[in-house]
Parts: C-alpha cells; structure tokens; sequence
C-alpha cells in the first residue's frame, strides 16, 4: 500500500496557502489546490480530503506531490501538456506552400 508524502509547511506558506484559498478574486483552481495542501499539511489521508473537497484521490495526490516537489510553485502553474497533434504533415504543408507562393494555377491571375 502506498503512503502519501508528509507535507509540512512555513508560516509564510500556511499564510499564503490560507489566503488563497479563501480568497474572492483567486481562481476556483487555485482555490481548491490550496485547500488540499492546507488539509494534508493537518495530516488528514487523501481519501478524507477528496470526500471533503468533491474532487479525486488522484488530484488530492497530484496536488499534495506537487507541494511536496515544488512547495508554492508546484501548485500555481498547471504541468505543461504535449497538445494536439499535428493533423498535416509537415512535409504537405510545405508543399501546399511551395504551390501557393512560387506557383501560377494555369487561367488565373494569384
């Protein structure tokens, strides 16, 4: 069975935690990965936290790892993601290109 990493925070980041996570203008996000840091820093199991905050045990253990690693910063950025792939190769679009720029389409002018 795994364990969930302690986490154990300053002052300076209980405040900040505490902050955004009853904050008015602060994003939903925010606010919720603050409230799961503040909760696993009292030590309660992921599984409490995730009942408590209607999210996951997956995100509760995203978020409490990303502390952990990251401390503050690893929870106000979201991970970078590899995006769409590409649906034209990049070896038509260079000739789609190539035929638009450098070639005249027989009866037409452009």
């Amino acid at each position: 069975m795994r364990v969930a990493k302690v986490i154990i925070v300053t002052a300076e980041e209980r405040a900040s935690l505490t902050k955004g996570a009853c904050g008015r203008s602060t994003p939903a996000r925010l606010v919720l990965r603050a409230k799961i840091v503040l909760a696993a820093a009292v030590g309660r199991r992921n599984d409490e936290i995730a009942a408590d905050l209607g999210c996951t045990r997956r995100a509760v253990g995203t978020w409490r790892n990303r502390f952990a690693a990251d401390r503050l910063a690893g929870i106000e950025q979201d991970a970078p993601r590899s995006g769409r792939t590409p649906s034209v190769r990049v070896a038509k679009e260079a000739d789609v290109i190539a035929k638009t720029t450098r070639e005249t389409p027989a009866n037409a002018t452009h």
